[in-house]
């Protein structure tokens, strides 16, 4: 008979439903306990989606104290950080929730402690999970576009700014791209083999979060809703990034592989005022090549389905709980997302380029 896993919650806030309503359609998995830092609001949570068996706490240090094989961490970003590393240093297999940190430096010491502790920190982006990524993935990799030198990526959104902990950076550390930003990157990361970022040079705005006009909390509206940067990779490539929760104008564009031998060109799916960025599915897939000297363009056909992406996410994490394989989306290799995300924040203050300090 197959032991239950225990698994814990910290962080009972939106994306916590998320994770419960995956681990309940799992066998053999039972949600234990449930921590957040607001009294009582983890036992509102436990008795809103019928957890009987769970115990709640305000303090997630009790709850690590609980013999648990993992936890999601789903708390606002800037407690990303040390509720990892304590999780880790517990004994506790790790869930967490996007973006992976606030700071470059919290997301080196998050993967370097799951290195020394011999406990798993996977990152959550569930959009992998689209067999349509894999596809972009496969052929970037496959060599047929020759040297991939010069990659576009992110999206925008004609209006689409959220509101509560994301648009206080004391809580969320960035706006924009660590909310879907991050997902853009690691979409075009993950099809080249997350290359090693040297360099960056941003710009960001927020003229729309903080005008009443198009935000109803623009007085306590501080991070960027735009944000822009050219970024520099090891092995002379280099990637443009652009991301926006709010603009006048419908797109900024599908994301671009441009190689010597042939491009890749890839819309993310979805219409209306919220659609345009790479959290949710792909669009459509085109492959510009050469044939005896003709320009040619190829449609590449995307795969219909319907998988549940966040459900996929969380049925991988414990399959490698289960079964004690590496984490599925492992934090070493986040830290180079969460690297230019930090980049950007330093340049776009600073005005200038900025030097990425990676190991």
């Amino acid at each position: 008979m197959t032991r239950r896993l225990k698994i814990g919650i910290i962080g009972s806030g939106g994306i916590a439903g998320a994770h419960v309503q995956a681990y309940q359609v799992l066998a053999d998995v039972d949600v234990v306990a449930v921590a957040d830092m607001i009294p009582g609001k983890a036992a509102q949570f436990i008795d809103f989606w019928k957890l009987p068996s769970a115990v709640p706490f305000d303090d997630y240090r009790k709850l690590l104290e609980l013999e648990l094989d993992g936890v999601s961490i789903c708390t606002p970003n800037v407690a990303h950080y040390q509720t990892t590393v304590d999780a880790l240093r517990a004994g506790k297999h790790v869930m967490l929730e996007k973006p992976m940190s606030v700071t470059l430096e919290e997301a080196v010491e998050m993967a370097d402690t799951a290195k020394q502790t011999g406990f798993m920190l996977n990152v959550g982006f569930q959009p992998r999970y689209d067999p349509n990524m894999t596809i972009i993935q496969d052929v970037v990799q496959s060599g047929q576009l020759g040297k991939v030198y010069y990659v576009e990526t992110g999206g925008g959104r004609r209006r689409g700014m959220p509101g509560g902990t994301f648009i206080s950076k004391e809580i969320a550390g960035a706006g924009a791209m660590a909310d879907i930003g991050c997902y853009s990157l690691d979409m075009a990361l993950n099809a080249m083999g997350y290359p090693k970022p040297l360099t960056v040079s941003a710009y960001s705005s927020n003229y729309f979060g903080t005008n009443p006009l198009y935000h109803n909390e623009a007085s306590r509206f501080d991070v960027e809703d735009f944000g822009v940067a050219m970024i520099r990779f090891e092995d002379d490539l280099v990637l443009n990034f652009k991301i926006s929760w709010a603009m006048h104008m419908d797109t900024l564009g599908p994301t671009l592989f441009l190689g010597t031998d042939g491009g890749l060109k890839v819309t993310p799916a979805g219409k209306g005022p919220w659609s345009g960025v790479f959290d949710g599915s792909v669009g459509a897939i085109t492959y510009f090549h050469d044939v005896r000297g003709h320009h040619t363009e190829s449609q590449i056909p995307l795969v219909d389905h319907k998988i549940n992406l966040f459900n996929e996410k969380v049925r991988d994490f414990v399959e490698a709980v289960r079964d004690g394989k590496p984490a599925p989306i492992p934090g070493e290799q986040i830290v180079r997302n969460q690297a230019i995300i930090d980049g950007i924040i330093r340049s776009s203050a600073s005005k200038r380029e900025v030097t990425i300090e990676l190991r």
